[in-house]
C-alpha cells in the first residue's frame, strides 16, 4: 500500500501560444478546469496504475472540494486521511500552459496549509509500503509522516527550499528535477547529465536520488551508482502534472517490488504518456496504456 501525505487543489488552465513575460498579457483559448495539487495529483497516478493508495490532505468548506473528492475517489484512491477545514477555502493553481507543453503554475494553497502533524495517522503511514511526500504542504507535517513511517520514504522537493539534514537523512529515495537539486545542493542548476549526477552525488542524507530531466529522461544515483534512464518519444502537448506522474509511477513501482532502476524506468514511461493529454490528473495514464 501507498500513502501519499500532500496537497490537493484544483487547477485554473489556460491555454497559450506562448507564455507571458513580466507585465505582459496574452490571449489564450479556452480555459480549463481540472482537479490537481501535487500530491493529489501523485496519488492519482499511482492508484490509476493499479496501486492500492490513501491520501491524507486536507480540502475546504467550498464547491471546489467536492470536484476534489470526486476526482481522488473516481480515480480509486482512499479518502479515510482527507479532512475538511472550517471557513478556508480549498487549494487552487492558476496555470498557464504554451503551445509545446511549457508552464508557468502559482498555487494558493488553501486548506493545505493547514494540513498539521495532528493529520499524520501513525497506524496508517506504519502499515504502508511506500510514504510519498511533497512541500506544498507545511514543513513540519512532512517531517511527522516521515518519523512515524515504517516503510520506503520518497520525498519530492517541490516547491524547492532548503531542508533540514535530520529530514534528509530519513529520506529513502530523494526525487528532485534540476532545479530542485540546484537548491538542495546549494548550486548552479545542472545543464548537462554529468553535471547533475555529480550534484545528486554531492548530496547528504537521502539513501538514494533520483533527478527527474524531462525529455532527458531520469537519473538514478544509488550506492555510489548512476545510471541515466532515456525518455521516451511522445508527441507531447501539456507537461502539466508530468512530474507528479512520475514520482506516482516510482512509488508504484516501489511498492510492488522493482528495483529501483526498474522502477525509474517505469515512471520515465508513465510520465512521458502524462504529457500527451492536457491536464495533470485528466492526463494520469492506466497501467494498460503503459505496459
Amino acid at each position: 500500500m501507498i500513502t501519499v501525505v500532500g496537497s490537493c487543489n484544483v487547477d485554473f488552465i489556460v491555454p497559450v501560444a506562448t507564455l507571458p513575460g513580466p507585465g505582459e498579457t496574452v490571449l489564450g483559448r479556452d480555459h480549463l478546469r481540472a482537479p490537481g495539487g501535487k500530491g493529489a495529483n501523485q496519488a492519482v497516478a499511482a492508484a490509476r496504475l493499479g496501486s492500492a493508495v490513501t491520501f491524507v490532505g486536507c480540502v475546504g468548506e467550498d464547491e471546489l472540494a467536492t470536484t476534489i473528492r470526486d476526482a481522488l475517489t473516481g480515480a480509486g484512491v482512499d479518502l479515510a486521511g482527507l479532512s475538511t477545514v472550517a471557513d478556508v477555502p480549498s487549494g487552487i493553481a492558476l496555470i498557464t500552459v504554451a503551445d509545446g507543453g511549457e508552464n508557468t503554475i502559482a498555487v494558493s494553497p488553501g486548506a493545505n496549509a493547514h494540513l498539521s502533524p495532528s493529520h499524520v495517522d501513525t497506524s496508517l503511514l506504519a502499515a504502508s509500503d511506500v510514504l510519498l511526500v511533497q512541500l506544498e504542504i507545511p514543513l513540519e507535517t512532512v517531517t511527522a509522516a516521515v518519523e512515524v513511517a515504517r516503510g520506503k520514504v520518497l520525498l519530492n522537493p517541490a516547491p524547492a527550499r532548503s531542508l533540514p539534514a535530520s529530514l534528509l537523512a530519513a529520506v529513502d529515495v530523494l526525487i528532485p528535477n534540476r532545479s530542485e537539486l540546484a537548491v538542495l545542493a546549494g548550486a548552479e542548476e545542472p545543464t548537462t547529465i554529468d553535471d547533475a549526477a555529480a550534484l545528486a552525488k554531492s548530496l547528504s542524507g537521502p539513501s538514494a536520488v533520483v533527478v527527474t530531466l524531462g525529455a532527458d529522461g531520469a537519473l538514478v544515483v544509488a550506492a555510489g551508482q548512476t545510471e541515466h534512464v532515456p525518455a521516451v518519444q511522445v508527441d507531447a502537448v501539456d507537461a502539466t502534472g508530468a512530474g507528479d506522474a512520475f514520482c506516482g509511477a516510482l512509488a508504484d513501482g516501489l511498492a510492488r517490488g522493482s528495483s529501483l532502476v526498474e522502477a525509474a524506468e517505469w515512471a520515465v514511461r508513465v510520465a512521458g504518456i502524462s504529457t500527451t493529454q492536457r491536464g495533470a490528473q485528466t492526463g494520469m495514464p492506466l497501467r494498460e496504456q503503459v505496459t
